[in-house]
């Protein structure tokens, strides 16, 4: 017999691939959609973390020269002469590099006999009028608190800046002078040039116009605009409704942006880059998803192909052994004529075995009246059950209960934790008042000489354990939130095992109504074991009945002799129509 190649013809193929193949479709569509909503979030979740990190750049960068501000004002007006005011404009100029001047100005303006000094001994020109400029009379307006200057482009060095100024009261509350310090934001240019975070991506601080404070080309600085340049749809979004204070991370139109506003600071830090910088993380798994799937696919039609072989030879052996089984049912028709003559005969011993019957009905009625016993005990056990789950429902319900106040204690204890944050940060803010305490005693024992050097010893060693509270601070901040998250996560598990206790009392409870159901069971045992015995006397007088009914058996045994025959002409005819079934399927085999 000729076989073919592949036991599966092409409709059959059809018919399996069409479903496969369709489900196949809808799963990498929905893979691809899941991996490319994935990747969108992703992609807004790291450029906020992007921008967060150019803002704290900025603020730790301008926050030191803002505090040491403050500190020059109060050494001023504990001494407010020109010596004095010289020496520390100095000091502070070395001690804060990034600032590229220190200056105090009198409260009498320059016209009037007033005077400027700048730590780099700067004589200022008759025409130059001090009172006039923007840091001066920003500071008088601030009445005592930190004014900040816009970002301009310094005369001197022709870099980014930013003036710093306060004004000064005397003991009396009068106004005495205006100090002030320019500093250089090219660490914020560096802050942001060493941010890498894709190959196109761009990264930038904008003022609150949109102007670029950082750019890669120095010539757009203050001189162009951001909205001007983006891909964010310019009837959307502009420096209003953009850089509004509000921080926001989202992925649109192939890019993805997102913007933050830098504290204490009028600045914003945006990031925008394509999502085409990451194609690759998507079109991998992707296609990954589309080889398994294909991979999936060949192994179902291989599969199905060995179960059609194997249901094909199956087939076959059937359509012989009908072939068999036909003919034997020919032969065994001409001797059930022979056997029916033999029939008569057995009827009479049937008789015989009926008046056994009848002795045995009496034996199973005893049998049954024990059955009816076991039944009522297994009632008693089954109530018993029940009453041990009600029970168990109730303890269930008692460790419930428990581990909700272990779930309350431990809230408590987080609430208690953070109350831990304020102390460090006091802690934190005494050990800066104490640094800026021993810098000034520094200064002062430097200004006493010979006389001062043990003082200056001192308060060298004041400043440096400020230091080490502050780093101690920031480790038991660490610490502190650590613990915080590992309570957090024992929150989380006490919650889950909560819901555990509770899906296991609605379990006891389930199986408190089945043993209800197994009870009242029993009881229609017990009570049906009883019927079954009288049920049996029954059967008993219908014995008798059939004796009779045995008797006409034996006439019909003649009219079964006259249907057999009718069975052995039948069987032939079956015999040749399997042969034809046969015949057609070697037929379809070797097509």
């Amino acid at each position: 017999m000729k076989k073919k190649p592949f036991p599966i013809g092409y409709k059959e193929i059809v018919f399996i691939l069409a479903p496969i193949v369709v489900v196949a479709i809808v799963i990498c569509m929905a893979w691809a959609r899941m991996l490319n909503l994935a990747i969108n979030v992703g992609l807004a979740n790291q450029s906020r973390l992007v921008g967060e990190k150019v803002s704290y750049e900025a603020r730790m960068d301008s926050e030191p020269p803002a505090a040491a501000l403050e500190s020059l004002a109060q050494s001023i007006k504990a001494n407010p002469t020109k010596k004095n005011i010289s020496d520390l404009l100095k000091a502070f100029a070395n001690y804060y590099p990034q600032c590229i001047e220190f200056y105090y100005s009198t409260a009498t303006p320059h016209k009037n006999g007033g005077w400027l000094i700048t730590n780099d001994d700067w004589e200022a020109p008759a025409d130059f009028e001090y009172a006039e400029r923007l840091w001066y009379t920003g500071a008088v307006a601030a009445k005592g608190k930190i004014y900040y200057t816009e970002p301009y482009i310094s005369k001197s060095n022709g870099k980014l800046c930013i003036t710093y100024s306060i004004a000064i009261y005397d003991a009396r509350n009068e106004f005495i002078g205006i100090t002030a310090c320019d500093l250089l934001l090219d660490k914020l240019e560096e802050a942001v040039a060493n941010i890498n975070f894709s190959k196109n991506t761009s990264i930038h601080v904008l003022d609150a116009d949109g102007r670029y404070l950082t750019h890669k080309d120095p010539s757009y600085v203050l001189e162009k605009n951001y909205f001007e340049e983006t891909h964010l749809d310019k009837k959307v979004y502009n420096a209003q409704s953009y850089l509004d204070g509000i921080q926001k991370a989202f992925v649109k139109n192939g890019y993805f942006f997102s913007v933050k506003q830098i504290e204490n600071s009028s600045w914003f830090a945006v990031v925008e880059g394509p999502i085409s910088d990451f194609s690759g993380q998507l079109a991998k798994p992707f296609f990954i998803m589309i080889a398994i799937t294909a991979l999936l696919i060949i192994g179902i039609v291989i599969f199905y192909g060995k179960i059609i072989t194997s249901t094909r030879v199956k087939e076959a052996e059937l359509s012989e052994k009908l072939l068999s089984e036909t003919q034997n049912l020919f032969v065994s028709a001409k001797e059930n004529a022979a056997t029916s003559q033999d029939q008569s005969a057995a009827v009479k011993e049937i008789v015989a075995t009926m008046e056994d019957n009848n002795a045995l009905s009496e034996s199973i009625s005893e049998k049954i009246k024990g059955v009816s016993d076991v039944a009522a005990k297994t009632n008693s056990d089954v109530a018993d059950g029940v009453t041990y789950l009600a029970e168990n429902v109730r303890q269930l319900h008692e460790i419930a209960d428990a581990n909700q106040t272990t779930i309350d204690g431990i809230k408590s204890l987080g609430a208690k934790i953070s109350n831990i944050w304020d102390i460090v940060s006091l802690i934190n803010s005494v050990a800066d008042q104490a640094k800026i305490i021993a810098f000034n005693a520094e200064l002062e024992a430097s200004s006493a000489g010979d006389a001062g050097r043990n003082f200056h010893i001192v308060a060298t060693e004041i400043r440096r354990l400020a230091d080490g509270i502050i780093d101690g601070t920031k480790e038991i901040k660490e610490r502190i939130t650590e613990i915080q998250q590992s309570s957090d996560s024992l929150i989380l598990a006490s919650e889950n095992g909560t819901t555990k206790i509770n899906e296991g009392v609605e379990n006891a409870s389930v199986l408190s109504e089945r043993f209800e159901s197994i009870k009242g069971a029993s009881e229609i045992t017990a009570t049906s074991s009883s019927d079954i015995t009288t049920i049996i006397h029954q059967q008993t007088v219908a014995s008798e009945q059939i004796l009779i009914t045995l008797k006409q058996i034996a006439s019909g045994v003649e009219n079964f002799t006259a249907a057999t025959e009718n069975i052995s002409q039948a069987s032939k005819n079956l015999s040749s129509i399997a042969s034809e079934l046969n015949r057609k399927r070697e037929s379809e085999t070797n097509a």
